[in-house]
């Protein structure tokens, strides 16, 4: 700029170059247009030059292809350059073209699609890594199912140990619930527990379900996910803002009124309409939902326990007992849902046990007399006899040692055996010869 700026004056090459303390071939170049700022040329060739039309087709018929993979063909093409150096050659070089088939996913354009009151409730699992060892799920994932109102934006959630279909409706009636009623759809994206895998038809068991509660089920097209964008998005918030926040000592029927609290906080956030300002409160007042059927869709949940060396297994906040030739064994506990028993079986599907639950999360151990009955047998017939040493207690050698130790040190005779011979005195009693 300071050289251009000095020759508008009217100043020579050579007075711009002592001005400005640089060659005169330096402004001669700059002035003529013959050097752009900032780029200098190779002095050498380019040793990447030979290696571009490779890249450029590889790249061209795969635009996600790693440069690591790309780095390994050209080892073998005889490239010595380094994988940064890779990386620096193709972004300098553009060489890394925009996949077609992608773009559409997050820069088509988006139709604005409306859903008036009471039209569509929209669900989705939300996966929660890592949940406290507490809830004895057994594995390194729980679920949340989550349903929207599509009009209101309204919207609860249920922890789940699981996603298959019981655990599915089960959920889903608690969930429904919650929300207060029903809408005319329901939609969900293409879950093999609701979709038959490779169709569009309802797997029977969740088609009756839907049959008991008169609904419509739509299951977005593939590659559709913007279709049910409000629970997606709630999905969202539940996991960044919710559960990254979860303490460890929390229960699970704790959490699971957490969570709870939680979303029904979110009911007075702002929602923006063509009249103006409102609030998803507000506009669930005309979401007109359908009341939910008087009877509970039958169902049953089952699900793995271990018992414990008291033979206890835990289920929904609560320890139920089960007999003690099962502690420390793998049981299956299930029950009915809206049922208020439940029944405990073995792994090969024998059922052992049978309670009346108690309300979840209360922490109270019910036993059957029976199964405390068997355990004190047990516990009693295996404990030694007499009590048991003290810390302290001083025992020494007794009388079989001392002699033990008197034979090893020479000190004493060794024991020797003694016969009596009563036993042939009376064998040889009455008899006349020796045979």
């Amino acid at each position: 700029m300071d050289i251009h700026a000095l020759r508008r004056q009217g100043m020579t090459i050579s007075e711009i170059a002592r001005r400005t303390d640089h060659d005169r071939k330096t402004i001669r170049a700059y002035l003529s247009g013959q050097r752009t700022p900032g780029v200098r040329k190779r002095t050498v060739p380019d040793a990447f030059d030979v290696f571009v039309a490779y890249v450029t087709a590889r790249l061209i018929e795969d635009p996600h292809l790693w440069v690591i993979t790309l780095l390994d063909e050209l080892r073998q093409l005889g490239y010595a350059g380094s994988y940064q150096s890779l990386t620096r050659q193709i972004r300098d070089r553009g060489l890394r073209p925009a996949c077609v088939a992608c773009a559409h996913v997050t820069k088509r354009p988006n139709a604005v699609i409306e859903h008036p009151p009471g039209e569509e409730t929209q669900f989705d699992w939300v996966e929660l890594p890592d949940p406290p060892a507490s809830w004895g799920f057994g594995h390194k994932k729980a679920y949340a199912l989550v349903g929207s109102l599509a009009h209101s934006g309204i919207w609860r959630g249920v922890l789940s140990p699981s996603m298959d279909l019981p655990h599915l409706l089960a959920a889903m009636t608690t969930l429904l619930g919650l929300l207060g009623g029903l809408t005319r759809d329901w939609r969900f994206d293409r879950m093999t527990t609701v979709l038959k895998q490779g169709t569009s038809d309802l797997t029977p068991m969740f088609a009756a379900f839907a049959k008991h509660h008169a609904v419509t089920v739509i299951a977005c097209r593939p590659r559709s996910g913007n279709r049910k964008g409000v629970v997606e998005k709630n999905n969202h918030t539940a996991a960044q803002r919710w559960w990254r926040t979860v303490p460890d000592e929390l229960t699970l029927e704790q959490a699971q009124a957490s969570f709870e609290a939680f979303a029904t906080g979110q009911d007075d956030r702002p929602r923006q309409t063509e009249t103006g300002n409102t609030t998803a409160k507000a506009m669930f007042a005309a979401e007109r939902l359908r009341p939910l059927p008087q009877s509970v869709f039958p169902v049953v949940v089952a699900e793995e326990r271990t018992a414990t060396r008291q033979a206890l297994i835990d289920w929904r906040g609560n320890r139920y007992s089960v007999p003690p030739e099962l502690a420390a064994a793998k049981v299956i506990v299930s029950q009915p849902l809206g049922a208020a028993v439940i029944d405990i079986a073995t792994v090969s599907g024998a059922v052992i046990a049978r309670h009346k639950v108690a309300e979840p999360g209360l922490g109270v151990t019910i036993r059957d007399t029976g199964h405390v009955t068997a355990l004190e047998a047990i516990a009693l017939a295996s404990a030694p006899p007499g009590r048991p040493h003290r810390r302290k207690e001083r025992i020494p050698p007794g009388t079989a040692a001392l002699r033990a130790a008197a034979v090893l040190t020479g000190t004493g005779a060794p024991s020797t055996t003694v016969i009596d011979l009563a036993a042939y005195e009376q064998a040889a009693k009455n008899r006349n010869t020796l045979q």
